[in-house]
Order: structure tokens, then C-alpha cells, then sequence
């Protein structure tokens, strides 16, 4: 891979993440008008509606020449990246704290790390810890930690066991990506990322179809404001269908330990929104926490120009 290469995934890597951390503010917009699946159905819906006019003859084709190996892949992404972590979070969210959810979401470079040392046989190097370590170290900061000093209700604990099953779920779509791709690599016409998001946009559409028909869709969406349906659009069209194309440009050129680290750009983002449009407080802790944030990605981009000369040489 060329020095050239990841400097690109780790620039599609950022616009991933920055948008997708604009999804906790743009779902406060909508949380408790609607269903979770049906949050995450209309957003679905939108993102597949931008996406097929895009990429329909790709698609066809892709659909056509689909392995079931392939098409198991793409139904564990749809699963574990946008069905389960939207479910886990959304949910969590209503139980816990923003401020205790953001720390343990933050557990999501940790885990991908681990599972990309275990699974992926990645190569953990000195700076790749130490920018890990950075990461986690500035979610937490940016987060605060003030929501850890308030007692554990049985509700409250529900919630922080749904966020890290959130985490887990970011964590396992991030290794399943990025095996698609070590797979695809050997065969002769691997998915460009435009036709894997569509596919997987659609997949995870289908999953959540029947459970969300049992929140009384209609008559929710009925008395949603153009706010809340601007809010939706805004989690399909930007949120899925452009954060998620970004993100399977970035892990097609760069290893999940730089996903794991970028993956911290998602609080940090959600952060400053929420500073801004939200009017929320936050401290100097936090702002040192963001700070983090960027040295962690700045360590795991060393990281990928030694694997970039290594690979070279």
C-alpha cells in the first residue's frame, strides 16, 4: 500500500467519523417522538433512496455475481454495524446518562483493537499502543466523568450495559469490514464501497422492517415536526449513506488499528455539536480530552507510514 493510499483512508477515515458523530445530536431531535426501529428504518429508507439512483447497474451486477460467503458478510455488517449499535445506543441512551454513554462508547478503539490483534494478527507497535491508549484516554476526557459519581440504579445499569454492547457491536462491524476487504483482495471483482454501502444500507432496511412495524409507525411519523423529519433525513442521507461510503473508502486502505483511533473523532465531533447547537456546557477537562483525540490519530498515522514503507520496500 502507498504512502499516497493512507493518507486518503485516513482523510475518508475523519469525514466518517465527524458525521457519524453528528447522529447523537440529530437524534435528539427525534428520541421518544418515535420507535428506535423506526428511527432506524426511515433513515435507512432515505439512505437507500440517495444511494440507488447512484449506483443501480453496479448493484445488479454485484447482486448477480454474490457468493453466499459475500452475502453472509454483508448481512453481519448490516446486523452488527447499523442494526444492533443503533438499538444498543439509542436505547442505552434513554437509561444512562450522555455523559456515562459517551465514556463507555469510548471503549469502541479498545475493542477494535483487541480483535484486530486477535483476529486480524494486525501488528500492535509501540506508538500504535501509545495512540490507542491517547484515544481512550480523550473520549473519556472529552465526555466528562461527572456521570460517574451518580449511584448505580438497576435502570441506570441496564442503560451502561446497552452502550457497551454498542460498543462492541462499532467494534465488530470494524473487523468484519475490514476482513471483507482481506477477502476481497483475492478475488477478481471486489465491491467498490459505493455498491457495499447500498447493499448493506438495504440488507439492514429489511432487518428492521418487522419490529419497527410494531411502534406504530404511522401514527408517530404522522405528528413528527419538520424538524424531527429533517432530523431523519439528515441520519439516512449524510449519517448512513455518506458517512458509510467514507468509511469503506478509509478501511480499504488502512488497517482497523487506524479505524480503532479515528473512531475517537465520533465523540469529539459530537462534542463541538453539541457545545454549539445544543447549548451544552463543558469544561477543560474535555477540551484536553479532544486534544488527545487528535494525538491519538496522529500516532496511529505514524503507525501506517511504516507499514506503508514496509510495504514498499
Amino acid at each position: 500500500m502507498s504512502r499516497r493510499q493512507s493518507l486518503a483512508g485516513q482523510f475518508y477515515f475523519i469525514g466518517a467519523f465527524s458525521l457519524a458523530g453528528t447522529s447523537v445530536v440529530a437524534a435528539r431531535y427525534v428520541s421518544g417522538a418515535i420507535g428506535v426501529f423506526t428511527i432506524a428504518a426511515v433513515s435507512l429508507f432515505f439512505a437507500s433512496f440517495a444511494l440507488l439512483p447512484v449506483c443501480a447497474r453496479k448493484l445488479r451486477t454485484a447482486v448477480r455475481a454474490m457468493t453466499f460467503s459475500t452475502g453472509v458478510e454483508i448481512l453481519l455488517q448490516a446486523l452488527f454495524g447499523m442494526l444492533l449499535f443503533r438499538f444498543c445506543l439509542f436505547n442505552g441512551i434513554s437509561r444512562t446518562s450522555s455523559l456515562e454513554a459517551g465514556v463507555l462508547i469510548g471503549a469502541t478503539p479498545a475493542i477494535t483493537a483487541l480483535l484486530a490483534w486477535m483476529f486480524l494478527k494486525e501488528k500492535l507497535r509501540v506508538n500504535t499502543f501509545f495512540g490507542l491508549a491517547a484515544t481512550v484516554a480523550g473520549v473519556v476526557l472529552v465526555q466528562g466523568l461527572a456521570g460517574l459519581k451518580s449511584g448505580l440504579q438497576p435502570e441506570h445499569l441496564l442503560g451502561n450495559v446497552l452502550v457497551l454492547c454498542a460498543a462492541a457491536s462499532e467494534s465488530i462491524f470494524n473487523i468484519l469490514s475490514r476482513t471483507a476487504v482481506l477477502n476481497g483482495d483475492k478475488q477478481a471483482r471486489p465491491l467498490d464501497p459505493l455498491t457495499q454501502t447500498a447493499l448493506v444500507t438495504m440488507t439492514a432496511l429489511l432487518l428492521c422492517c418487522i419490529p419497527a412495524a410494531l411502534e406504530q409507525p404511522i401514527i408517530r411519523l404522522s405528528a413528527l415536526s419538520a424538524v424531527g423529519w429533517a432530523a431523519l433525513l439528515w441520519l439516512g442521507v449524510i449519517v448512513t449513506a455518506l458517512a458509510y461510503i467514507f468509511w469503506y473508502s478509509g478501511i480499504k486502505r488502512c488497517s482497523a488499528f487506524t479505524a480503532a483511533a479515528y473512531s475517537g473523532f465520533m465523540p469529539l465531533t459530537s462534542m463541538v455539536l453539541s457545545a454549539v447547537l445544543l447549548r451544552e456546557q463543558t469544561d477543560a477537562f474535555q477540551w484536553i480530552g479532544g486534544a488527545c483525540v487528535i494525538l491519538g490519530m496522529l500516532l496511529i498515522g505514524l503507525n501506517e507510514r511504516h507499514a506503508s514503507a514496509e510495504s514498499i520496500a
